[in-house]
């Protein structure tokens, strides 16, 4: 019995001392799944953290001023970080990916960014030039109007609308979308009724409204939907 209990005891060690050494962290280059003893010597490539957000927006036609990344090895100490700006397009409204790399000698590592170039109040700004097919009878439009801030971020304001009756037409805009909340206009011989809606283009240099409209003045007024284009 003592001589099966030494036996059993040898044969235990044996199998102990047969595991089979290398990485066993997943996240290490040079896992080995077929490990079943640490010695490490596990290997790892940078980690990328992002300064700020992995989502930012910015205004069309202003400057992307990037927050960056930082990058640093296992044991701490930091690697240098290249940031990779080369899709972004402040020019134009769409989305645009920020990449990030760090290397060290084990590895790469990216990260991403996504950038948002949205249009904000101020592509609504500026004195435009008016193209339109309306009525010049029944609706006046003014071809050099000039528009400026509301009183909030989403608010501006177009004057004069008319010609000759002039007139200040408010509207509200979120993002590329513009909305002319129905409003009246007094031309001494009746009013001019009128809502409209649209939206500006990707680069922000025109915008284009259909107006409705009700022209109140007797014996020539009456209703319409027209098209005016606004170019800054």
């Amino acid at each position: 019995m003592k001589k099966l209990l030494f036996f059993v005891a040898v044969a235990s060690v044996g199998l102990a001392s047969c595991k089979k050494k290398g990485c066993t962290d997943p996240q290490a280059v040079n896992y080995s799944s077929e490990a079943q003893k640490d010695d490490e010597t596990c290997n790892y490539i940078p980690t990328i953290a992002i300064t700020g957000s992995a989502t930012m927006e910015v205004v069309l036609g202003t400057t992307y001023n990037d927050p960056g990344a930082t990058a640093t090895n296992k044991d701490g100490s930091a690697v240098t970080v290249t940031a990779d700006l080369s899709q972004v397009n402040t020019a134009s409204v769409g989305s645009f990916v920020v990449t990030y790399t760090a290397t060290n000698e084990h590895g790469t590592a990216t990260a991403t960014r996504t950038l948002n170039v949205v249009i904000g109040q101020d592509n609504w700004l500026g004195t435009p030039s008016v193209t339109d097919d309306c009525n010049v009878a029944l609706f006046p439009i003014n071809g050099s109007p000039t528009i400026t801030a509301g009183a909030t971020t989403s608010d501006i304001i177009i004057d004069p609308m008319f010609t000759l009756a002039g007139g200040t037409a408010t509207a509200t805009v979120n993002g590329s979308n513009i909305t002319i909340p129905q409003q009246t206009i007094n031309i001494t011989v009746g009013d001019i009724i009128f809502s409209g809606s649209g939206s500006m283009n990707v680069n922000g240099t025109q915008f284009t409204v259909v107006y409705n409209y009700e022209n109140t003045t007797p014996i020539v007024g009456g209703t319409g939907t027209c098209t005016v284009t606004y170019s800054l």
